[in-house]
């Protein structure tokens, strides 16, 4: 038991360690970009109108420059014209690539996170030499390194409502590839202010949108939600996943509507939204309402009259990579390290394990329950009745004849945070039969940091 008790400890050290490197890799980003502030508070010179294109440039756009629709006057434009790409990641990757090659004159690439190697799948710009360094600066390197003639500024910070509105000011386009709502309504209200076209996509599991916002009178992004969702009922990556070439294929036609806009052809999807379903792989097309008279940013008597703080409007963080939801008080949770030290002690309890089953296939700790949260919400027959049968089992086990304690674990700590609300309303209705109902903070992923550096993280 002591061998193994040690090996439980270095395990914690080193995944303590581990935590502890990705913070400084963090925060040396963070120093890097404070030093080049100064120089990214300098506006960025507008690029000058091209002439004409040199023997090298004819031949490296050839196959584009024969296209009618696009020719000599097209490959112009594109030299001439600068797009911002907010996000640097799975649609920011492809679109950035596409755009660069097809001799967009200057890229601003606008990202505050790290490279980590859960992002190699769909983020296509990075590599696993470049794990930890800025996504910003990493995607700047492999651009410059595909077309050299393509000026690459790389802004390697957080949108914040003090930098977007000069930001935007610098670019003719702007393409939205962040995951979170409130730098959607950020860059959204920021291109309004500056008359800027915004090109905006989403993915997510095997599917994915795409439209093109404030564009020759079309609406814009809060013409179509006026309002933001509840923060819970938000899913992103990390929680539902997404396969890498769906963010490849909205990113390239991200890029292609960029192209269009700034070539002079027009997009496609400005007032309509663009669906994609990889499974059945089939594209459809929706009307998107027209521009509101009442709108707060692009309306007749807009309101929306300075940037604001958008992640108290829409009650989530927009730099958490992992969603954080606060729905239960602090006396209804236990971190994972008090939950480790009453496993230990051996006494009576029911770890409920909420989880999809696809995610329990991954990894599980053992002694839990699996009852997914789906099953709770639409109060699944069997699995109540399993739920309820494993309390009753337990409480009969039990010295006292006491009812369990029940703590709820899933992956990151937020689904489990609904569950415990189901099951503490199902325990007032005295259809389940417990003595308290906690969740686990932090989830499993928690426990992988803190508790036990050997178990699986995804």
């Amino acid at each position: 038991m002591a061998a193994k008790d040690e090996v439980l400890a270095l395990q914690a050290q080193v995944a303590l360690r581990e935590k502890e490197l990705r913070s400084l890799k963090h925060r040396l980003t963070a120093v890097l970009s404070a030093k080049q502030e100064p120089e990214r508070q300098v506006p960025v010179s507008p690029l000058p109108p091209k002439a004409a294109l040199t023997r090298d440039e004819i031949l490296r756009y050839s196959r584009q420059l024969v296209l009618p629709e696009l020719g000599v006057q097209g490959q112009l434009r594109l030299a001439s014209a600068s797009v911002l790409v907010v996000g640097c990641g799975g649609l920011g990757c492809p679109l950035a690539q596409y755009l660069a090659a097809a001799g967009v004159g200057r890229l601003g690439l606008v990202d505050y996170d790290v490279v980590e190697m859960s992002n190699l799948p769909r983020q296509v710009l990075h590599s696993e030499t470049l794990a930890g360094q800025a996504k910003a600066f990493s995607a700047a390197a492999s651009l410059r390194g595909l077309n050299s003639a393509v000026e690459c500024v790389p802004y390697a910070l957080a949108l914040t409502p003090a930098t977007a509105l000069d930001l935007v000011r610098r670019y003719d386009v702007v393409a939205d590839c962040s995951d979170n709502v409130p730098t959607r309504y950020l860059v959204n209200d920021a291109c309004v202010l500056a008359g800027r076209p915004l090109v905006s996509a989403s993915a997510l599991r095997f599917e994915g949108q795409i439209t093109v916002y404030h564009y020759d009178g079309g609406p814009c992004y809060r013409c179509v939600f006026p309002q933001p969702p509840p923060a819970e009922t938000v899913t992103n990556c990390a929680d539902g996943g997404v396969l890498g070439v769906v963010t490849g294929v909205l990113g390239c036609l991200q890029a292609l509507e960029v192209l269009k806009i700034a070539a002079g052809l027009g997009p496609s999807y400005s007032g309509s939204l663009l669906l994609f379903d990889a499974l059945r792989g089939h594209f459809r097309s929706i009307r998107l309402r027209n521009r509101r008279p009442d709108c707060a940013a692009c309306g007749e008597q807009p309101t929306v009259t300075d940037l604001q703080d958008y992640e108290a409007f829409c009650g989530s963080s927009a730099t958490d990579k992992c969603r954080s939801l606060q729905l239960l008080s602090p006396e209804e949770r236990i971190s994972v390290t008090d939950y480790k030290r009453l496993l230990d002690s051996g006494s009576p309890h029911l770890l409920l394990d909420v989880r999809p089953q696809v995610e329990v296939d991954i990894c599980h700790l053992p002694h839990a329950l699996h009852i997914p949260l789906k099953h709770l919400e639409r109060k699944d027959a069997e699995s109540l009745k399993l739920l309820g049968e494993t309390l009753r089992e337990g409480k009969q086990g039990s010295q006292e004849g006491a009812a369990l304690p029940v703590y709820v674990i899933c992956k990151l700590g937020n689904d489990s945070q609904k569950a415990v609300k189901l099951i503490q309303s199902l325990t007032a209705a005295q259809e389940l039969d417990c003595l308290t109902v906690q969740d686990v903070v932090g989830g499993l992923m928690a426990w992988a940091a803190k508790v036990d550096g050997t178990f699986p993280q995804y």
